[in-house]
């Protein structure tokens, strides 16, 4: 089917026989969509757009607009050129949502990294045995202690769960007090920290047999040693450590009004009646019930300050 053009016609619907573009929302019309075609503008609208203005109400100009071209008696449709794109708006990075991170201020459970330790240990002895053994791996465990590197473990756990218990009773609103708290980037923890009115105090939970005393070696010749004795085990290294502890709290806390204390707690060590307790290079060596006792004087933090301390230190050593 041909259909003509005439100059005096009126806008009529039609099939294009050529790709065109709507003279009004510039949609691209595809050959043989249903459109209205205007033989006096020779232009072409989509059947959603209002019917074109006639021929007599184009405007003044030249007769073949752009867009549709006349060959002959048939009219075909030429795509006009795009208009310019957009220059691109600049681009900008939207600033990152900050997710609320949880803080665990909770005290935590005293003692439970080592207990798992320990569970670990002793699930991964019997597997194995029994994997060797398999008749005879339930008489051999029976039959045979625990090594003493797992034996150690429970120990420890054991040491942490009393006096994380001792400490509990001396909570409050002017002591917070957090349990088996790691460090980042390492497999160690620290078994207690203390914040109360006087500062903070880094405890370190042991149970040793014995009773602890401050050694002194050298004198005017040679140079001094201090050493920490637990009857006659040298338990020196254990002062190193604690002070390597509470100069990590240090910089956690990054707050030189703040007293950091390191303190090695002995639980059921051989005490003296009276006294007992001593430092050793900054180091307080005592028992539980001296440490509540310590906990509890008076100091120059408030509460407000204790509040503030104790949520630090609780984002910078998470639960072990």
């Amino acid at each position: 089917m041909t259909e003509t053009s005439s100059p005096t016609a009126g806008p009529r619907e039609m099939r294009l026989r050529y790709a065109g573009r709507c003279r009004e929302c510039a949609t691209e019309l595809p050959r043989g969509t249903r459109a209205v075609y205007d033989p006096g503008t020779k232009t072409v609208c989509c059947l959603g757009c209002p019917v074109p203005a006639t021929a007599d109400e184009a405007p003044p100009g030249d007769d073949t607009p752009a867009g549709y071209t006349v060959h002959g008696e048939t009219e075909q449709a030429t795509a006009p050129a795009p208009p310019p794109a957009p220059a691109p708006a600049p681009f900008e990075m939207a600033p990152p949502i900050e997710k609320p991170v949880a803080v665990d201020t909770s005290p935590g459970v005293a003692g439970s990294s080592a207990r798992r330790e320990h569970e670990r240990r002793v699930a991964k002895r019997e597997e194995r045995v029994r994997s060797r053994y398999p008749r005879l791996g339930g008489l051999l465990l029976a039959l045979y202690d625990e090594p003493q590197t797992t034996k150690a473990w429970a120990t420890g756990a054991a040491g942490e769960e009393r006096l994380g218990r001792r400490l509990d009773t001396a909570a409050g609103p002017l002591v917070r007090v957090l349990h088996d708290r790691g460090i980042p980037r390492s497999r160690a923890n620290l078994d207690h920290l203390v914040v109360c009115p006087s500062g903070v105090f880094v405890v370190d939970a042991k149970r040793y047999q014995g009773r602890p005393h401050h050694a002194v070696e050298g004198g005017f010749f040679t140079p001094r040693v201090d050493k920490l004795l637990v009857g006659r085990r040298d338990c020196t290294r254990l002062v190193d450590a604690g002070l390597k502890q509470a100069d990590l709290v240090r910089r956690a806390l990054d707050d030189d009004t703040v007293e950091v204390r390191s303190v090695l707690c002995f639980v059921e060590a051989d005490w003296p009646l009276f006294g007992g307790d001593f430092v050793i290079r900054d180091v307080t060596v005592t028992w539980p019930k001296k440490l509540a006792t310590t906990i509890a004087e008076p100091g120059p933090l408030s509460e407000e300050q204790i509040t503030t301390i104790h949520q630090r230190l609780a984002t910078a050593f998470p639960p072990a």
